[in-house]
Formats: structure tokens, C-alpha cells, sequence
């Protein structure tokens, strides 16, 4: 039987500030049988797509990115935050409801011609994916289609993201 993980996903009302519906993932980590098969539905996605590298951003990105390319056979590429990666890197600002903030990627993390899986746990208004979209084409590599655990339909983020591919395990 498939697992419904939007019945498994803990919505935190007023969480980080009043107003705001927080989508806790937690649960699929704690169920080990959830946990696998939201990796494996997302792997499934894509075997065969020819994907050499799954980019993802930090911290919960990281969760699902490891077993990701190990069951895409596939590289994992860090996305840091400023001052977060030890080596030279390349960087891309996006906007934040009150502000900006910036991401960063290594310069050597993929290769011209790369396929690359970028993931996120959480598709909200785009910024992060976007910042993420530009860091791949930065260098010269192709964006296969992003994938998320969760897709806040009612935040438009998939507008910001054409003409790729968008997919996500659970929508509201």
C-alpha cells in the first residue's frame, strides 16, 4: 500500500510567526518505511534520465539529496548559505519577503554538459529553486527537473520555475 505523505506531514499553525502554516516533514524521517519510499518514489522519477548530479540546499535539502544519488547513481552538490563551503564557489542572490539572501555552490561542483536533479524539501515562493536554477546554468550545466517533498501550491513558485520540470510528492 503507497504512502499517503501528506497525511504523514504535521502542519505547525503560527509557525515561525503568526499567520504561517509550517509543513514539518519530521514524520517521514522518523518512519523508516516513509522515509524510503519518499526517496524511492522521487528516484523512480528520474532512473533512467541519464542524471549525473542531484543538487540540493541546506539543511533539509541534505536529508533526501544522500540516499537520492545513491539510488540515482548520481554525484550530491551541496548548496550553502555564505561563508558555509571551505573551497572557491559561485553565488546567486534571490528575494526574501522583507530583504535578500544569497546561495552558494563550489565552482568545480559539476561540469559542462552535467544532468543535473536539483531538490528541495519545500517549494514555497521559488526563490531558493531559482537561486539554485541559476547556480547550475552558471556553469554550463543542464537543469533535468526539480523535485520537491512538498509544493505550496497558493505561493506560485512553480511560475518562477518555467519552463523546467516540477514535481513534488505532496501538494496544498
Amino acid at each position: 500500500m503507497a504512502i499517503d505523505f501528506k497525511g504523514l506531514i504535521a502542519e505547525v499553525p503560527d509557525f515561525p510567526k503568526p499567520g504561517v502554516s509550517f509543513k514539518d516533514l519530521t514524520p517521514i524521517l522518523s518512519s523508516p518505511a516513509a522515509y524510503a519510499e519518499s526517496v524511492s518514489r522521487i528516484a523512480d522519477w528520474y532512473t533512467g534520465q541519464g542524471i549525473t548530479a542531484v543538487v540540493a540546499a541546506e539543511a533539509r535539502g541534505f536529508l533526501w539529496a544522500g540516499p537520492l544519488g545513491q539510488a540515482l547513481r548520481a554525484a550530491v552538490v551541496p548548496v550553502r548559505k555564505p561563508k558555509k563551503l571551505p573551497r572557491p564557489t559561485i553565488s546567486s542572490s534571490y528575494q526574501l519577503e522583507y530583504g535578500t539572501d544569497t546561495l552558494h555552490m563550489h565552482r568545480d561542483a559539476l561540469k559542462p554538459g552535467e544532468r543535473v536533479l536539483i531538490f528541495d524539501d519545500v517549494l514555497a515562493t521559488g526563490g531558493t529553486a531559482k537561486a539554485m536554477i541559476d547556480l547550475v546554468t552558471q556553469l554550463k550545466a543542464e537543469v533535468v527537473s526539480l523535485a520537491f517533498i512538498v509544493e505550496l501550491t497558493y505561493l506560485h513558485g512553480r511560475a518562477k520555475l518555467a519552463p523546467h520540470d516540477v514535481r513534488a510528492l505532496a501538494a496544498y
